[in-house]
């Protein structure tokens, strides 16, 4: 590989939260009938290329995964759908990206795209983390992160992190994931249509 193609292209949506540490980004390809097997590869290889540790994916399926692993990038999955999970699915996404960034590790977290669920677990984490004082505050700098508003779904996962244990009480590891079986029976190259069709359908219902 030479040139441009070499070095991959920036995954859309791509945003710092915590520079040099913690990013969040669209999935790698897109979803839905919007992904892109060229794409993907391009994007996977730029994430590698920058140097991130962990691919942290918050989908609900498995998809992608075969691929970080063909090109030899790390991944951690830890599903996450959103306030509707409750506290301790948010409790152990925010703990496991918390534990990629204790550990020193330069972490990406992606779902299906950049919605009010990963806004409201950004908006959540910053809050959790003591990184900012409160709600209202976490809310308004995450509006400015992203340039957009966060809506009801984002702020109902920053009002559960009052339902959530505390950091301190969350040891490391806490929630290390089974280990991950693959289905053999995708390529890792095309998508369950249905599939996607649902995510997307989805993700415009609560995004």
């Amino acid at each position: 590989m030479r040139g441009k193609w070499a070095q991959g292209i920036q995954p859309r949506n791509f945003t710092w939260i915590v520079k040099n540490q913690f990013a969040v980004c669209e999935r790698p390809g897109g979803y839905g009938a919007n992904h892109r097997k060229v794409r993907r590869q391009e994007e996977i290889i730029w994430i590698r290329q920058n140097d991130f540790d962990f691919v942290m994916s918050l989908c609900g399926s498995t998809q992608n995964l075969h691929n970080y692993e063909e090109l030899a990038v790390r991944f951690h999955h830890v599903p996450y759908g959103g306030p509707a999970g409750g506290p301790l699915s948010l409790t152990r996404a925010m703990s496991s990206i918390r534990d990629h960034v204790n550990a020193g590790e330069k972490v990406i977290v992606h779902r299906e795209e950049v919605g009010e669920r990963i806004l409201g677990l950004v908006a959540a984490y910053l809050l959790w983390m003591g990184l900012v004082p409160d709600g209202p505050a976490t809310i308004n700098i995450t509006e400015r992160l992203f340039e957009r508003g966060l809506g009801q779904t984002a702020r109902e996962t920053v009002a559960m992190v009052e339902k959530c244990e505390s950091t301190e009480l969350v040891p490391f590891g806490a929630f290390i994931d089974d280990p991950i079986v693959l289905d053999e029976s995708e390529d890792g190259e095309d998508h369950d249509e249905d599939a996607e069709a649902a995510l997307a359908s989805e993700n415009s219902r609560d995004d």
